[in-house]
């Protein structure tokens, strides 16, 4: 049994929500350790046999700390097996799941010195009665730009759990 140090950031809960799925999915076969990326300790990487990282997007940007976390952990990242999925509701459209075709990946890939060996692209959700106001204007705006036009009410969860469990799987297959 190998032992996974799942690594994440999120606005809202939801990458929160797709790790333990990962982990669910993983259980019989993996030792999974969830871990704030806010909180992660260098020993935290050093004890895993694998590193995964996921982090959401909110306004086109995965958070600072993602990049803060993968700069400290460079070396380790490099070293071992690690995978990285990212979150966003432009990937609620199937062009959008693909690492060449998603704005916010690619922006990711020239932003970070890590290459992952593995990735995921996956979908979000929509609460809008949690969001602030001004939060709901700007996300009513995008998604009207989109085609995809919400009211204030809105909860939608576009992911699509199939990926992520396929994602999940070949994770069990992950090698240097």
């Amino acid at each position: 049994m190998s032992k996974i140090a799942l690594f994440y950031s999120t606005t809202d809960g939801h990458t929160l929500k797709i790790c333990h799925y990962i982990q669910s999915v993983l259980s019989t076969t993996e030792q999974i350790s969830i871990i704030p990326i806010a909180q992660a300790q260098e020993r935290d990487l050093a004890a895993a046999d694998k590193i995964i990282i996921g982090a959401s997007i909110r306004y086109g940007k995965h958070q600072k700390e993602l990049y803060q976390f993968i700069n400290r952990h460079l070396t380790l990242l490099q070293q071992k097996p690690a995978a990285f999925f990212s979150i966003s509701i432009v990937a609620r459209k199937p062009n959008r799941q693909r690492p060449d075709n998603n704005p916010y990946f690619k922006r990711f890939l020239s932003k970070s010195p890590w290459q992952p060996k593995l990735i995921g692209i996956f979908a979000g959700k929509l609460e809008m009665p949690r969001y602030r106001y001004l939060d709901k204007i700007m996300i009513r705006l995008i998604m009207k730009i989109g085609k995809s036009p919400v009211n204030n009410q809105s909860c939608i969860e576009f992911t699509n759990w199939e990926h992520v469990r396929q994602f999940a799987e070949k994770l069990r297959q992950l090698e240097q």
